[in-house]
């Protein structure tokens, strides 16, 4: 019976600093349930290698001895050996072009591969998850974008005191200077050309929560999506305040017949009879902050004729969208690709249907970073290791050489096995066609 995990160092990204499993309870695991622990050095984790070597862990540049590894993002196709198991964010359950060769060359060595993103309760909620730090950084990442963008325009605003994510020490340090800029933004208000200033959510999950969460130490007023229009009419507002608008499905999406009215189920299950309506509340946004779930059944809520069309118009009020869905050419169709940390912005141009990096140009500004709970890696990492933390003993003691109808795993990780000793699990057998 194995007892030896191993875990894995990133190299995916040069700014990928995550771990799956803590020091602190990587100690726990093997003085509680007589594991071993295997940790691939690293020059860059958040955690230092000497701090898995206190917790009792052996470190060293060979993962061999170790039949199941722990990773983060996704790995090197030389990285698989035969018949070992996997767990990692593999970015395989939607057919991922760029990743079907990976997950090809795990088939051929017969692996086993569990995946993060499926491990869900009863109710399909999923338990282990890094989406609130990627909300926490990207709305981050998304005010600081919108200092340097509205610096373009001419307009020097407090959100110029802000900073990347990653650039801060912790994430409380973080919140204090957002704190101090939205005290700023009380006391003195912001340029009247620039209000309102209305920041728009889709998505109402774990990501959404994180990024409302840095957006309420500003000033903050919620106003429902219905309300929005009328709110630029208005001249009586003050300068000192910023709105917030949460988007639910009914608000980005009405149904094709008009005869028809919208059902949210009938949404989730037949997609096709939907179509967008998100554009009528585009020109009423400031910024748009994309936290929600999207796959190519549904339709997009920014298309790259629509943002043509209305910059063929003249400058409109939407200066930023921090698209932490990151899905390329998906519901915010010009996010062309996920940035990198070290250059996480572009603006897009609608004429030419091209991107430039960095925050000047003509367009609309993007910042969708791939990795965003890496900017901050020590409490994603701590919180991520937490909730993984009661799975592990079960995951390493497990024999995978039964078949998958006996193989004994807690329910929520046996709904994760994407592949069994290299065959699709009957649940992903979906998976073959992309293939």
């Amino acid at each position: 019976m194995n007892k030896i995990i191993g875990i894995r160092h990133e190299d995916k990204y040069v700014m990928e600093r995550r771990v799956a499993i803590i020091p602190k309870h990587l100690k726990k695991l093997i003085n509680n349930n007589s594991l071993e622990a295997l940790v691939e050095s690293s020059p860059k984790r958040i955690f230092p290698d000497k701090e898995f070597e206190d917790a009792g862990a052996v470190v060293t540049n060979d993962l061999s001895k170790a039949p199941v590894i722990f990773g983060v993002k996704e790995m090197p196709i030389s990285f698989f050996e035969e018949g070992k198991t996997y767990i990692f964010f593999s970015h395989v359950i939607k057919g991922q072009e760029y990743n079907m060769p990976m997950l090809k060359a795990m088939i051929d060595k017969k692996c086993t591969l569990i995946e993060y993103e499926k491990i869900v309760d009863e109710m399909g909620r999923r338990l282990i998850f890094f989406g609130k730090y990627a909300g926490l950084a990207g709305m981050i990442n998304s005010l600081w974008s919108l200092g340097l963008r509205l610096k373009h325009f001419g307009y020097d605003t407090p959100f110029l005191k802000i900073k990347q994510s990653h650039k801060y020490n912790s994430l409380d340090e973080a919140k204090r200077v957002i704190s101090e800029v939205g005290l700023e933004i009380a006391e003195k208000g912001l340029p009247d050309e620039i209000c309102p200033l209305t920041v728009g959510f889709t998505g109402y999950g774990n990501v959404s929560m994180g990024a409302q969460e840095i957006f309420s130490l500003l000033p903050v007023k919620q106003i429902l999506a219905e309300d929005l229009p009328a709110l630029r009419e208005r001249e009586d507002l003050p300068n000192n305040i910023v709105y917030k608008v949460i988007f639910s499905e009914w608000d980005l999406v009405e149904p094709i017949d008009e005869n028809q009215e919208f059902d949210l189920h009938d949404y989730y299950d037949h997609p096709e009879k939907y179509k967008d309506q998100f554009i009528k509340y585009i020109p009423h946004l400031s910024v748009l902050m994309n936290c929600m779930y999207w796959n190519d059944n549904y339709p997009r809520i920014i298309t790259k004729d629509y943002l043509e069309k209305i910059y063929k118009e003249g400058e409109p009020k939407l200066k930023i969208i921090g698209d932490i869905t990151c899905d390329p050419g998906g519901s915010i169709e010009c996010t062309h690709k996920g940035t990198e940390i070290e250059d996480p912005i572009f603006v897009y141009n609608p004429f030419t249907r091209k991107p430039e990096f960095g925050y000047t140009g003509e367009g609309l500004l993007i910042m969708a970073v791939d990795i965003l709970p890496s900017e901050l890696p020590r409490e994603s990492s701590i919180g991520f290791s937490e909730a993984l933390l009661k799975f592990v003993p079960a995951i390493a003691v497990a024999d995978y050489e039964v078949s998958f109808e006996n193989l004994n795993l807690p329910n929520p990780i046996k709904r994760a096995v994407i592949l069994h000793k290299g065959e699709l699990t009957p649940d992903y057998k979906y998976i073959e066609e992309f293939l």
